[in-house]
Formats: structure tokens, C-alpha cells, sequence
């Protein structure tokens, strides 16, 4: 019996594997260039993908005219001189063909087709918009693209080339489970996925999604673990007559508190700041607190949900209920301060992902 896998994202440091300044200038040239046609290219198809939809709502049309989305080789009634999926990827193609590599394109368009069909009924509903890409938007590629993916223990970096281009990875201090991951997808052993490429402040970035295998516990189905969701604390958790209360209020807000503060602080002193070049130099204080709320948060929830899901474990919990969560949901709709320093939402996303790594069933009440 084959075991179950999940894909699992790392965000991975790349810098551009060239020896002279110039040559990595020219490369890093083309990297924009083609996040600048995928961030055109996005917009098109969606586009294009919400038209042929909408022709189905022109009701005003005469009933001779002919509305399938279809191949018209292929059904009666088609209007389409090709396949529907196909209808998109030739508009991007035609007016981006030698300026970025198709297999972007086709990858672009095949994640967006999926997307959109996805999401389409709450289109309808009027539940979701339409999505609306920026132009920091990563371009997709399939793993058959890189070349020469090896270990470099010389500088202990993982290398490859993409289209040509030579890139290696930086790591600095890590101490999650991107090197382990690495390792591993160059002996075999896990699988990469089509992944992303993303430039973010000058700085390029992998988005490396890796096929990995579920996670064997000894879990009983039977075994319901409940846990409540809070400000007093952030989780509780029991199992039969087992409790754990997981973090207090003190130890969640008493440091993002001092974070707002000291950053409203800084804020306040800008007014006396010395001037000589201009906006950048009047908040050089406040840009050292530019996300640092946003990661003390991130790694108290990660801190958080990995204990819970390690409780549920050592109990061996197959089934992980979040009970009464809806009724403080409104309650803290109305309360300012609570929605402000709650992230209740990232908290979830964190507890369901890593349940679904460790093979436990989540139920959100």
C-alpha cells in the first residue's frame, strides 16, 4: 500500500551563479523582464477566462447563435476553433512568444485554468472577486526545466540552471528544514513539484514545493482531541481527562505590544529627526521595525500549533475538533483590540496544515 503525500512550500534564497558583475546584471535583467510579461500575461488570461463565461449570460442573443466554449472539431455546437484551454495560452503565446520561455507561459496558464474553474461558483455568487495580479507576481516552472541540481559542499549550496541560467542557494543560518529538504531531492528521495520564482527587493527567491510523504503515527480515528481558539490562551487542548493550555495572554501581546510601541515611539521622534536625505533618513528608525510584528507573530503561531498537533500525537488523537469557534468569531468582530492582535485565521491555516502533514482529521465547529 502506497503511502499518502502532501506538497510542502519553502521559501529558498537564490542568488545568480555568474562570476562577473556584468554577466549577473544581465541575468537578474532577464528575470524582471519575464515577471514583468507573466504579470501582463496573468491579467489576460483571467480575463479572457471570465469573457468566455460571461458569453453564457448574453441571454439578449438571438437563439440562432451558437454559445458552447467548446472545440467546434469536436462538438456540434462549439464556437471555438480550438481547445479551450488552448484558446488562452495562444493569446499570451502570440504576444509573448521569444521574450519568455513557453514552458512559463503554459505552467502560468494551466495554474490560472485551474484557479478559475476552482473559484468560479463563488464568482457567480458574488462571494470572490476576480483575482487582479500585481507585477511582483513569481513565474511558475516545471522541475524538468532545471538542470544539474547538485550539492556543492565546497560552499555548501545546492546548484542548478534554469533556462540557462545558473543559480545556486543561499541558506545563511537555517535551522528549519529547507537543507534536509534539499538533500533529499537530490538523492531521489522526494520529488520537486512545479515551483515559482519570485523577486522581492532585490532579492530572488525559490518557492520550492517538494512531494513529501505523510507523516505514520499510531493515531485511533476514535480519539477526539478538542481545542478551543482564544486571546486568554491561545489554544487549549484536551484529551479525554488530559489538558494542556498552550501560551497565556501575557506571553502573546506582552512582546507584540512592545513592538507597536516602540515603533509608535520611533514614529513620534521622526519629527526631530536630522534631515540630508529626505523621507529615507527622517525613518531610518522606524524601518527596524518594519515586519517585526509580523514575524514574532508568525513564529509564536508556528510555536503554538506544533505543540498542539505534538499533544494530539503523544496521545495519538486521530481526529482534532476546534470547538465554539464561530461564536468568538463574532465576538471578536466587536471588540477593536482583539481583531487587531488576534490572528486567528493564520493560527488555523498553521494547525490545519500540520494536521494534515501528521494524518490527523481537523473539524472546524
Amino acid at each position: 500500500m502506497n503511502n499518502k503525500t502532501l506538497s510542502l512550500t519553502r521559501k529558498i534564497q537564490l542568488k545568480v551563479d555568474l562570476p562577473t558583475y556584468e554577466e549577473r546584471k544581465e541575468a537578474i535583467g532577464k528575470l524582471y523582464q519575464w515577471q514583468n510579461r507573466c504579470f501582463k500575461a496573468a491579467n489576460i488570461i483571467v480575463t479572457h477566462l471570465y469573457c468566455q463565461e460571461m458569453i453564457k449570460e448574453f441571454f439578449y442573443l438571438t437563439e440562432d447563435i451558437q454559445y458552447k466554449l467548446a472545440d467546434q472539431k469536436k462538438e456540434e455546437d462549439g464556437i471555438l476553433n480550438r481547445s479551450r484551454i488552448n484558446t488562452t495560452y495562444r493569446v499570451i503565446a502570440d504576444r509573448f512568444k521569444g521574450e519568455i520561455p513557453m514552458e512559463i507561459l503554459s505552467n502560468l496558464n494551466r495554474n490560472l485554468e485551474s484557479s478559475f474553474n476552482k473559484n468560479k461558483p463563488k464568482y457567480w455568487k458574488g462571494e470572490r472577486s476576480l483575482k487582479n495580479f500585481r507585477r511582483d507576481i513569481g513565474f511558475p516552472f516545471p522541475a524538468r526545466c532545471m538542470w544539474g541540481f547538485k550539492h556543492d559542499p565546497e560552499r555548501n549550496a545546492f546548484c542548478f540552471r534554469l533556462f540557462q541560467i545558473p543559480f545556486c542557494t543561499y541558506l545563511g543560518r537555517d535551522f528549519s528544514d529547507k537543507r534536509d529538504l534539499l538533500h533529499r531531492a537530490v538523492k531521489g528521495e522526494v520529488r520537486l513539484r512545479t515551483s515559482e520564482i519570485k523577486l522581492t527587493d532585490t532579492k530572488i527567491f525559490w518557492l520550492a514545493v517538494f512531494d513529501i510523504e505523510q507523516e505514520q503515527h499510531a493515531l485511533k480515528p476514535e480519539v477526539i482531541a478538542e481545542a478551543s481558539l482564544s486571546l486568554e490562551h491561545p489554544i487549549s487542548v484536551k484529551v479525554g481527562s488530559k489538558r494542556l493550555n498552550i501560551g497565556t495572554k501575557e506571553e502573546f501581546l506582552y512582546r507584540r505590544l512592545a513592538i507597536q510601541a516602540a515603533r509608535k515611539r520611533a514614529l513620534a521622534g521622526t519629527v526631530n529627526s536630522r534631515g540630508g536625505h529626505g523621507r529615507t533618513r527622517k525613518l531610518k528608525a522606524v524601518e527596524k521595525y518594519k515586519n517585526k510584528e509580523t514575524k514574532y507573530v508568525n513564529q509564536r503561531l508556528h510555536v503554538y500549533s506544533r505543540r498542539l498537533i505534538d499533544f494530539c500525537v503523544k496521545h495519538q488523537a486521530g481526529t482534532l475538533i476546534l470547538i465554539n469557534q464561530e461564536a468568538k468569531i463574532e465576538a471578536a468582530k466587536e471588540n477593536q483590540f482583539v481583531l487587531r492582535n488576534w490572528n486567528y485565521y493564520e493560527l488555523i491555516k498553521k494547525i490545519e496544515y500540520k494536521a494534515k502533514k501528521a494524518g490527523i482529521e481537523l473539524v472546524i465547529d
